[in-house]
């Protein structure tokens, strides 16, 4: 009876053991597909286009505090700005999570950039933006946009970038830099996962949260205030 038991125990465990390896295998691949297929889109804002050639530049929202942008999103949106005054591209995309009335990552976002010359019509908010594969599909489909400079740190611009490729953007990352943060391998472990979710939904493609009406990422982003 003893010896039955411990061959269906060890029947078991080997049967975990089977489904951990294969389950960190398509993990590590994932992730390892997403970082490789963007790695070379990944440049400095001193090394970013000039040129013009890009619609807009992209700037992922995360995290405010009150009226002021946190650490993290305070450095990309220098980027951004620094990039837009370079004539990188004539517009810019403020997309953030903007859900509820007391909590607006986009207009402090926008008033940031304001405040650093940028002019206000050229501007845009997308209120909906509550996560990296939303504001690539949402820039797609509601913005209209085909090419794009993609702004954010490293470590989460591999994900931007593949979402955006796989949906239709063509698409350069410049990596933002700045402050230091102690959490940053936690972000790092986190992304790895984060980056397989979202090849699971590029290639299903599921609608974001909310639609909308369409913008014309050319005009004046007035239009977006909100």
């Amino acid at each position: 009876m003893k010896t039955k038991i411990k061959k269906k125990l060890r029947t078991f465990l080997k049967f975990i053991l089977i489904c951990f390896i294969l389950a960190s295998v398509t993990l590590l691949s994932l992730n390892l597909l997403v970082c490789l297929s963007s790695k070379n889109r990944m440049i400095s804002v001193e090394d970013s286009p000039v040129s013009g050639d890009y619609e807009c530049i992209i700037v992922l929202g995360c995290g405010v505090n009150g009226e002021d942008p946190s650490a993290l999103l305070s450095d990309r949106l220098d980027a951004a700005v620094e990039l837009y005054h370079s004539g990188a591209a004539p517009k810019i995309l403020m997309s953030g999570d903007h859900g509820r009335e007391d909590y607006d990552e986009v207009n402090v976002m926008r008033q940031y950039a304001i405040d650093r010359g940028v002019p206000s019509e050229d501007i845009f908010m997308d209120h909906a933006g509550f996560s990296t594969y939303e504001t690539m599909y949402r820039a797609k489909n509601i913005f209209g946009i085909d090419s794009a400079v993609i702004v954010t740190q490293e470590y989460h611009l591999y994900r931007a970038l593949y979402d955006a490729s796989s949906l239709g953007i063509d698409s350069v990352g410049t990596i933002a830099v700045g402050h230091k943060f102690f959490k940053m391998p936690v972000w790092e472990a986190r992304e790895v996962l984060a980056r397989v979710k979202d090849v699971l939904w590029c290639i299903f493609k599921p609608a974001p949260t909310y639609m909308g009406d369409s913008i014309d990422i050319s005009g004046n982003g007035e239009v977006t205030l909100g």
